[in-house]
């Protein structure tokens, strides 16, 4: 066996594999050796330092995972995106699915027909992406790369496909109305039916509906003979090939009746040249109001795009100069004008300005910048100047993460998605079969001419059950909802999140942060016999400086504000959910809760009444021991945000119980629930305790979404059965929600519920529709009213019911864009 490490690659195939998991020289020999192993491999090569495979010769990319693997180590996994043209209904997202999900290695594809893209993931070297290119193109459908300027890219496809649609209706309908005028006319109008016999005649009346039918289906009805009878041979039908073979059956059995009438029964010679040429224009119609309706679904990621802005005004040197985007660095410094939009993330170092923020938090109002804020890009700068430091660029900004999370949002399948999966994979087929059996009905038992009715019908069912509706009817939503959401302020991280948020009964609030500004100050400081507050103050405010806690801040700012000097401080310790210890000028400071005490040794019981006085006002009672003696009880409160119990009130109105998880005391805790409406507490809960308080939530069956801002809450928020981070919190916590609220405000989860609800609502209405559609007209497209009544459905209007269908469905779910905020924005 050949080792890379020390020789170049042989000319045969190459294959580079991420391992994650290696550490030291023996981890590496551990991944070659099991590599070596495997059949086809004729050189390793593995690099600890780039956490790299190189393998040569002609193995199973599957079988190198599955080695990795079984040696104790990973390869991550990959996520490609892949546009896909050509889909048209469920069928088709059903049949690229399965060709991806047959490449092997490949574990997961998710298709969606309103984005017209494929999310695949595999483990990374395992599948290449021409491979998987080449499986879209087997199944009778065209790819392309999702790559940096992808929503540009993927505009002017949008854009051109809707010019070639425009052209194709224009011309359809051009070359129809004629066909209809001579056939309908003359069955609808005696007048214009002596009109054709005595001017042009009958033959001569079939023979222009022929050239004129055949222009339509041959010119701008070829694409869906090129793709759904191709899908046809194949054995896997889609909505093309219910049109081609619909259009071809009524033109086909026409041309015969025109050129060949001997070969028909005698009374069965007709044409319906009509219908063949009015069901390509209707459904060309309707896939030109399609195109239409879904690219106003995502009009919301095409206005975030277009806040990023395109150049920077760069400090280089001892000038300035305007350079692109893509070329902007960190650590550059950026001018901002009046007026002008931030480009990119930043911390303000000069200057100062009002800046529109509205864009991320919801909230109208413009906030204050000054040296040392962060601006973000996006923003609109108002009428003031500064320069910023560039800190996020690229697809690191806030405004690209909130794009991406939007996108993959949209591209999401839920859980009600899987019972259309079910239903669209077996459709087609089993509509092509009653097609058959209302043919073969007609022909055997319908009246003269049979062979006219059974044609006719078993069109008609073909047409009228094109599933269009079904494979739309979730996405569009999804899309839909998803934009309006980034619009509110509330991004849905995982799509999935839609869903299940609308199931919640219980929101549990994390206090600090959520339910108050997470900026708490000093209110009372009572000293024991012994000590003056000043100097309690000064040795705890410089014991707590060095603590991350915002009670520490406030105790700082506090200090700070009565000019006390704060000592040098040696040997800080925190103990997280008791305290902060630490030696300030030789004197031992410990600053913590009723329990840490306890932990110490000292009893608190001399400070109960003040301690319950102040827990009763909302006010979280601290004790500071000094040199080992209790020396005071502080405390400090934390301002309930001006939001909050309007954002209650609406939770409770939308019949939900809001429970608060918090570290505080019983008593304070039960201060705060009885202020707000609060209807449970889970008080006293250590950090790592959250995760089991929404347990204890979750008993009875109950679904619970936890709101959270804190690294501490990251369990939490991963634990409930919807996490929602709080936008202005930690990045810990917002990789571990569901849910993203751009702004501090508690309402946002008022409209995250309330849009999740619209949105699942929307969705079943458009499942009831295309369903109900489908099951209702197939029968009478299939003629079972003819014996009641007479009615038989024309494939004239089949096609018209079926492109309206699909427009309904679309219309209805741009229905959610006008869902509105509760007051004030997300």
């Amino acid at each position: 066996m050949k080792d890379l490490a020390h020789s170049d690659l042989p000319e045969t195939r190459r294959i580079s594999l991420p391992v994650e998991g290696m550490s030291c020289a023996s981890c590496v020999a551990h991944v070659e050796k099991a590599l070596a192993k495997v059949p086809g491999v004729t050189a390793v090569g593995v690099n600890l330092a780039t956490g790299r495979a190189e393998v040569a010769g002609s193995p199973d990319p599957v079988a190198l995972v599955h080695a990795v693997e079984e040696a104790g180590y990973e390869v991550p996994e990959a996520v490609l995106e892949l546009g896909v043209e050509g889909m048209s209904c469920a069928s088709c997202v059903a049949h690229v699915e399965e060709a991806l999900k047959a490449v092997p290695g490949v574990a997961g594809v998710a298709v969606n027909l309103a984005t017209e893209r494929a999310t695949v993931r595999f483990p990374q070297g395992a599948v290449a992406e021409a491979v998987l290119e080449e499986a879209v193109r087997e199944a009778g459908y065209e790819p392309h790369r999702i790559a940096a300027g992808g929503e540009d890219r993927e505009r002017a496809a949008r854009e051109r496909e809707m010019a070639a649609l425009r052209r194709s209706v224009g011309i359809a309908a051009v070359l129809t109305l004629p066909v209809f005028a001579l056939e309908m006319g003359s069955h609808l109008i005696p007048a214009v039916h002596v009109f054709v016999m005595d001017t042009i005649g009958m033959r001569a009346s079939w023979l222009l509906q022929f050239v004129l039918a055949t222009a339509v289906v041959f010119g701008p009805g070829w694409r869906f003979l090129r793709r759904g009878l191709p899908a046809l041979r194949r054995g896997t039908p889609d909505m093309n090939s219910l049109v081609a073979v619909g259009a071809l059956a009524a033109w086909g059995y026409s041309t015969v009746a025109t050129f060949a009438p001997g070969a028909l029964p005698p009374g069965t010679v007709n044409v319906y040249f009509e219908a063949a040429a009015v069901i390509v224009t209707l459904i060309l119609l309707g896939r030109l109001l399609e195109a239409r309706a879904r690219g106003r679904t995502s009009e919301a990621i095409r206005r975030l795009a277009g806040l990023q802005g395109k150049a920077a005004r760069v400090r280089r040197g001892e000038g300035v100069a305007e350079v692109p985007l893509a070329d902007l660095r960190a650590g550059d410094v950026v001018e901002v004008r009046p007026g002008e939009r931030v480009p990119v993330d930043g911390l303000v170092v000069e200057g100062a300005s009002w800046v529109d923020e509205s864009m991320i938090s919801g909230e109208p109002v413009p906030v204050e910048k000054g040296v040392g804020a962060e601006v973000t890009g996006g923003t609109v700068n108002g009428a003031g100047a500064f320069a910023f430091r560039a800190t996020r660029v690229g697809a690191d900004t806030v405004l690209s993460r909130i794009i991406r999370m939007v996108e993959e949002a949209q591209g999401a399948k839920l859980p009600i998605q899987a019972l259309v999966d079910r239903v669209t994979g077996v459709f087609v087929p089993v509509v092509m079969g009653l097609a058959a059996l209302t043919f073969v009905i007609w022909l055997v038992w319908g009246p003269e001419p049979s062979l006219g009715f059974a044609l006719v019908n078993a069109v008609a069912v073909l047409i009228i059950a094109c599933p269009c509706a079904m494979g739309l009817a979730t996405p569009t939503s999804i899309m839909v909802g998803t934009g309006r959401g980034a619009e509110m302020g509330v991004l849905f991280r995982r799509g999935e999140a839609l869903q299940s948020l609308r199931d919640v009964e219980v929101v549990a609030l994390d206090k600090t942060g959520t339910l108050t500004e997470g900026r708490p100050e000093l209110t009372d400081l009572s000293p024991a016999p012994g000590f003056s507050p000043d100097e309690v103050l000064a040795l705890v405010a410089a014991v707590e400086a060095r603590s991350e806690h915002p009670i520490g801040a406030a105790l700082a700012r506090a200090a700070e504000a009565k000019g006390l000097r704060l000592g040098v401080v040696a040997g800080f310790e925190a103990l997280p959910g008791f305290g902060v210890a630490a030696t300030v000028d030789g004197r031992r400071v410990e600053v913590g809760a009723d329990r840490y005490m306890a932990r110490l040794g000292l009893d608190v019981a001399g400070f109960a009444a003040e301690a319950a006085a102040l827990g009763a006002e909302a006010r979280t009672p601290l004790y500071a021991a000094i040199d080992g003696r209790l020396a005071a009880v502080i405390a400090v409160a934390d301002p309930i945000k001006a939001t909050t119990p309007e954002a209650i009130r609406a939770l409770h109105g939308m019949g939900l119980r809001v429970a608060m998880i918090t570290g505080d005391n019983r008593a304070t805790a039960e201060a705060v629930a009885r202020r707000l409406g609060i209807d449970e507490v889970v008080p006293e809960v250590l950090p790592e305790g959250k995760v089991a308080a929404i347990r204890r939530l979750r008993e009875g069956g109950r679904r619970v979404a936890f709101v959270g801002d804190g690294i501490n809450d990251a369990p939490a928020l991963a634990e409930a059965d919807v996490g929602l981070a709080i936008g202005t919190g930690t990045d810990v916590a917002i990789e571990s929600a569901e849910v993203v609220l751009m702004g501090g405000d508690l309402r946002g989860v008022v409209n995250a519920i309330a849009l999740s609800r619209a949105t699942i609502r929307n969705i079943r209405q458009n499942l009831f529709w295309a369903f109900a559609y489908n099951a209702a007209l197939i029968p009478v497209a299939a003629g079972v009213l003819w014996p009641v009544n007479g009615t038989l459905l024309s494939p004239v209007l089949a096609a018209g019911a079926m492109a309206l269908s699909s427009v309904f469905v679309l219309t209805n779910a741009l229905r959610l864009r006008s869902v509105r905020p509760v007051r004030g924005g997300a």
